[in-house]
């Protein structure tokens, strides 16, 4: 059914995605539905296994994304990932302020990618392939952080295609895809999202998005407390899977499948220098 909903997005609105002409293996529609592989036994400096992807969980909406064929990506950077001397190849950042981004980012950094709209008021437009990975990033408009005013395009979900994957960071993401955005995004295996509440997205239109997304991941970020994590779980429990671990990472691959979407819980954790 969802692979269904996404033939008829895509054949009916003629869309972004097929507009923007991306090599993208999200927007095409699978055979089959990827599944996940949980591992938690090697740290962020150790080899990651073969067609897998590691995931750490730095803090808030920051993520230390690597692949085994050797990209990295951090997401929503603020410009310190821990005690630990690490460049990743590509970095993205969404609603310039302190928490979500930095305006010295470490001049090593290749790729620096600001969600939001230029200074000629351009908005964010990102089709980078670095190695095997593919960058692409599809836009939302969010809530002024000094008023009710609309700031079009002011936020990017940033898509990370690498090992087969799909792995999507919601940023700052202030209401739910239209048809249009959801037809761009295609499948996303791995999904991290916002679930403050109402800083960001409100929770009712957030449970929406993911039980339309069917994503057989979802990592919350951006909790800003227990007890919206709390509610959010609750609210989710009926038609996810709950997982909680103490680790901040998660290796993820094509190799198996979970028998229901999950939700899986991070510790939060900043890079540290091989001992």
């Amino acid at each position: 059914m969802r692979h269904l909903l996404f033939a008829l997005s895509l054949s009916c609105l003629g869309t972004a995605a097929a507009a923007q002409d991306r090599n993208s293996h999200c927007i095409a529609l699978a055979d089959t539905t990827p599944g996940v592989t949980y591992l938690h036994k090697a740290a962020w400096h150790e080899e990651v296994p073969e067609f897998s992807v590691r995931i750490n969980y730095i803090d808030h909406a920051m993520f230390f994304i690597q692949a085994a064929t050797g990209e990295t990506v951090a997401t929503d950077y603020t410009g310190f990932l821990g005690m630990a001397d690490v460049v990743p190849d590509v970095v993205t950042m969404n609603n310039s302020h302190e928490t979500h981004w930095t305006s010295l980012p470490d001049p090593r950094i290749p790729h620096v990618l600001q969600g939001w709209p230029d200074s000629d008021g351009n908005k964010a437009d990102y089709s980078l392939q670095v190695g095997n990975m593919l960058v692409r990033n599809v836009t939302t408009d969010t809530r002024s952080r000094f008023g009710p005013e609309i700031v079009e395009d002011g936020n990017s979900i940033f898509v990370f295609e690498i090992e087969g994957l799909c792995i999507g960071h919601m940023g700052h993401l202030h209401h739910e895809p239209d048809p249009a955005q959801y037809a761009a995004l295609g499948r996303l295996d791995v999904v991290m999202v916002p679930v403050d509440g109402g800083f960001t997205i409100d929770r009712p239109s957030l449970i929406s998005m993911l039980q339309r997304l069917r994503s057989s991941l979802v990592i919350p970020m951006h909790w800003f407390g227990p007890s919206n994590l709390e509610r959010f779980l609750e609210d989710m429990a009926e038609d996810f899977v709950i997982k909680r671990t103490l680790s901040s990472e998660v290796v993820v691959s094509l190799r198996t499948l979970p028998p229901e979407p999950t939700i899986l819980v991070l510790g939060t954790n900043y890079l540290r220098a091989p001992q």
